[in-house]
């Protein structure tokens, strides 16, 4: 299983930007990344972008040091244009990359593996953000989780979810791992409202809980549906969400 980790890069020119990489996941080759890039947009520029995932074989913050799985072009522009603001684009090695001059993509030079080989694809989307500064606290428990190891309990961790505006949901939390246990009690962590719920409040969030596998895998457990209000109105209480 791959390891995946992406870069976000910004190009303009023979200017290249790095706004950052995600997190690595572990043992996937389906990855869904929890690390948002908040990006200005500029309606009347060609705003360049490059998307390069590699698979992590060591600690090294050095790329080269890693298997390049794939890279993906496009637009800021496309993806805010796409139905939904959501944009799917096919992962190549080496097939393209972007004249300096036209901004429009080339033939390029391998960064390794077979040339124009397709590797999947990525998913890009966006959303432009309220003026929401809030942020929420919180601290969440399970009690009686079912059992999904053989030879122990669980090692549950919840993952969190924002709806988006054309229904779907884009993963925005994850907590710890709570190890062997059925009955587990996470730590608090605070997150701005922006990200759980871009400021509405009356937007539902989707809880999942997970069963962390020793091999980096995970099993689904239990999903719910909360909406962000219910959620605002039970901080500060001990009171049961879900029963």
């Amino acid at each position: 299983m791959e390891v995946p980790w992406l870069t976000v890069q910004a190009l303009e020119g023979h200017l290249v930007t790095c706004f950052g990489r995600t997190e690595v996941i572990d043992n996937t080759l389906n990855p869904d990344f929890v690390r948002k890039f908040i990006v200005d947009y500029f309606f009347e520029e060609k705003q360049n972008l490059r998307f390069d995932l590699y698979d992590v074989d060591s600690k090294s913050p050095d790329l080269s040091k890693h298997d390049f799985l794939g890279q993906a072009f496009c637009t800021l522009g496309e993806i805010v244009g796409s139905s939904g603001s959501r944009l799917e684009k096919p992962l190549t090695i080496g097939a393209f990359s972007l004249n300096s001059r036209t901004g429009k993509p080339m033939p390029a030079v391998s960064n390794g593996g077979v040339p124009g080989k397709k590797c999947g694809s990525i998913i890009l989307s966006a959303e432009e953000l309220s003026n929401c500064r809030d942020v929420a606290t919180m601290q969440f428990c399970a009690n009686k989780l079912d059992k999904k190891d053989f030879f122990g309990k669980s090692d549950p961790f919840l993952v969190f979810y924002r709806s988006n505006e054309d229904g779907t949901f884009t993963i925005c939390h994850k907590t710890e791992v709570m190890k062997n246990t059925l009955n587990p009690v996470w730590q608090t962590f605070s997150i701005p409202v922006r990200a759980l719920c871009n400021g509405d409040y009356d937007r539902t969030i989707k809880v999942e809980v997970y069963d962390w596998d020793r091999d980096g895998r995970f099993r689904l457990s239990k999903r719910y549906s909360i909406e962000t209000a219910t959620l605002s109105g039970h901080l500060g209480s001990q009171e049961p969400m879900v029963e």
